[in-house]
């Protein structure tokens, strides 16, 4: 088996229960890969910035939990940066079925195993 994927998941804090059915699905014993995250509750500091990209760059991609949420997440927003200017790849995946919000530069798919399995396979 090949060596296990990092994923870093940027999501809004509302949208936390979605993160963790997202990181449900790597629970499973033929998952070859992990689901990590940096979601905080307070404010959003130089050192969690640092911390956030240290995760970002051990990754091998990154999936980000969108919603309408993601428009006023400063700290999402902050973690997609961070990740196009370390040039990981990413992709969108919508957070709810009856919303569609895009954001600019974000690929984004519907929520499903293929499209998930799909983007961590091209890593």
């Amino acid at each position: 088996m090949a060596d296990k994927k990092i994923v870093f998941v940027a999501f809004a804090i509302e949208d936390e229960r979605q993160r963790d059915f997202l990181k449900g699905q790597s629970l499973h014993s033929r998952a070859p890969y992990e689901f990590i995250d940096m979601s905080v509750k307070q404010a959003y500091d130089t050192d969690w910035k640092t911390k956030v990209r240290t995760r970002i760059r051990r990754s091998d991609g990154v999936i980000v939990l969108i919603s309408k949420n993601s428009l006023t997440s400063t700290g999402q927003k902050w973690e997609i940066q961070c990740a196009q200017e370390e040039g990981k790849p990413i992709c969108g995946i919508y957070a709810y079925t009856n919303d569609r919000t895009s954001l600019t530069n974000v690929n984004t798919y519907v929520w499903s195993d293929s499209n998930i399995s799909n983007f961590i396979d091209s890593l």
